[in-house]
């Protein structure tokens, strides 16, 4: 096993510096953790990026648990966790400290949206060429594609995942069977699916019973983090059904949901801004813990037996298709909405080509081009 300062320090990296929503992350975490640090192969990283994909909660923060669970155990899980997520929460706690509802020009992080372009670009190329290597491949890739063009469900995800890989039970139903590696001990995995249920159950009953505030707002973010898939904006509306006009304002909301947006980081850490405007740094603690254990409780619980499959030669095909359902999501999100919503001008797009070249052909590390995007936000976008 690593060392967990060395998990710690290498997530509290990535949280500092992967901006960009969930997309961009998985493109952060890709240069990362497979092609600098070389702590899984490109066919875990996207066997553990299609679980992530395929469970509630925050995908990229589970793909983040999902590789400190494999290099340090429980909690390798727990300090790479902290260490992603830790940066965005304090910044948000002193963002309602200092400012509270004034408003703040964001201008300049346009920088940082063409960094996501980069980043993105890079990581579906990096892990397309690898999965995508016959016709087939290319087929199911267009079908996945199309698919998600025109559905708009939260669960079109899961749903194209599902599909996928039953479609490649049939289509690479010969596909070489992989080495199966074990990750984490099943027995530990069943217990945090039975504790995961326990408290989705078990919280609101608890709630209604016991009139105490910081009880039922830790169910409401626990069920809030158990019930969202496609990823850390589609938590909003959930949110703002259930907290504004009771306990915050719609201004106060929105301005959060600015500020949650413009910082590293996972969007999930929008609860801790929520907890913080609501009670303080003891609720925004709360929310933060509330709001991602289901999230940690689902990535520890499932993994073993994911990774499990892949010594059944049966159903190595289901992972593959699975595998290039990853790939379709991933590139579906780069064309919609990081590419739509940030080359808007033929300028756009020679700062996103520069960005990538920066990235790719000049190796420059991940965090040296983010501060080149904040660069080119201050200089030209202010």
């Amino acid at each position: 096993m690593l060392n967990i300062w060395t998990i710690f320090v290498t997530a509290l990296k990535l949280g500092l510096t992967s901006f960009g929503g969930p997309s961009a992350h998985i493109g952060y975490f890709q240069q990362t953790y497979v092609k600098e640090k070389k702590w899984l192969t490109d066919k875990q990283y996207i066997d553990l990026v299609a679980l992530s994909q395929f469970l509630p909660g925050p995908a990229s923060s589970q793909v983040g648990m999902g590789i400190g669970l494999r290099k340090g155990g429980i909690l390798g899980s727990l300090v790479a966790f902290i260490g992603f997520t830790m940066p965005s929460v304090i910044i948000l706690i002193i963002f309602v400290i200092f400012m509270k509802s004034s408003t703040i020009n964001m201008d300049w992080l346009m920088g940082l949206k063409l960094v996501a372009v980069a980043v993105v670009a890079q990581a579906v190329f990096d892990m397309g060429k690898k999965i995508i290597v016959s016709k087939k491949h290319v087929i199911l890739l267009v079908l996945v594609l199309i698919g998600l063009y025109f559905s708009n469900s939260i669960f079109s995800q899961v749903i194209v995942i599902f599909s996928c890989g039953l479609i490649g039970l049939q289509l690479f139903k010969h596909h070489n069977q992989t080495e199966y590696e074990p990750v984490f001990s099943k027995k530990w995995g069943a217990f945090s699916l039975l504790l995961f249920f326990v408290l989705l159950i078990g919280l609101p009953i608890i709630a209604n019973i016991v009139s105490m505030d910081w009880i039922k707002l830790f169910s409401q973010f626990f069920i809030a983090g158990s019930f969202v898939f496609g990823g850390g904006h589609v938590v909003l509306p959930l949110l703002e059904t259930q907290f504004v006009g009771t306990y915050v304002t719609a201004e106060e909301f929105l301005v959060g949901y600015g500020l949650t947006q413009a910082v590293p980081g996972p969007l999930f850490t929008f609860a801790s801004y929520l907890g913080m405007v609501i009670g303080g740094i003891p609720m925004a603690i709360m929310a933060t813990i509330a709001i991602f254990l289901p999230a940690f409780l689902l990535i520890v619980g499932a993994y073993p037996f994911w990774a499990m499959l892949s010594r059944y030669a049966q159903l190595n095909g289901a992972i593959v298709g699975m595998n290039v359902a990853v790939i379709g999501i991933l590139l579906a999100a780069f064309i919609s909405p990081i590419v739509s919503t940030t080359i808007t001008s033929w300028i756009d797009g020679v700062f996103a080509f520069i960005l990538l070249m920066l990235l790719s052909k000049f190796k420059w590390k991940p965090w040296i081009v983010v501060i080149a995007g904040i660069v080119i936000g201050v200089t030209y976008y202010r």
